[in-house]
């Protein structure tokens, strides 16, 4: 079954990765519509019938990921009462996000402050919300760290992990693999 309603969010998110990647290749300012549209085989001007401007494409990309993530988060934590079980499928699937995203990692790096405050606002809080859901989860397996040391942990292994769009030494299952020892083995 085709047409518009079944159409449209495919093309949206078409537009979405064909954006994802110029802005992470090129930054935000270094990229237009026009530039956008030659990606996916169509005007510049034809992209304001799915989207505002090139603002608004950064807002739902940096916003949809970050709401998916805290979603995908919540729900793994809690689909298991076993908290090292938790914390593995938590490390997996951001692993698995990583390097199947490194274009969406590389905007947020580099992008998220061209983002209107409100917007930008809602990233932060949604990213709180996942590094809470990774502490709770931590605190759960290694009851004798305290808030603030299970916070930091689990920054630092967020941060390898989304360090992956830099790393091109290793073919994808190997890297998942050490990406995901290395995490585990630090927060444990």
């Amino acid at each position: 079954m085709t047409g518009p309603a079944t159409e449209r969010p495919n093309r949206r998110a078409q537009l979405l990765d064909a954006a994802a990647e110029l802005f992470a290749r090129y930054g935000f300012h270094g990229v237009g519509m026009d530039d956008i549209g030659r990606a996916v085989g169509i005007s510049g001007p034809a992209l304001y019938r799915h989207f505002r401007g090139k603002d608004a494409m950064l807002a739902e990309m940096l916003t949809g990921i970050s709401d998916r993530l805290l979603d995908a988060g919540r729900s793994r934590a809690d689909a298991t009462a076993d908290p090292r079980l938790a914390l593995d499928e938590l490390v997996r699937r951001h692993v698995e996000f990583a390097l199947t995203n490194p274009a969406l990692i590389t905007v947020h790096l580099r992008d998220l402050d061209s983002l209107a405050t409100a917007e930008r606002h809602r990233v932060r809080e949604a990213q709180r919300g996942y590094v809470e859901v990774w502490v709770d989860v931590l605190l759960r397996t290694r009851p004798e760290l305290d808030r603030a040391t299970a916070r930091a942990s689990v920054h630092a292994v967020l941060g390898l992990i989304n360090s992956t769009p830099y790393s091109t030494h290793l073919d994808r299952t190997d890297m998942a693999e050490l990406l995901h020892r290395m995490a585990i083995a630090a927060l444990s």
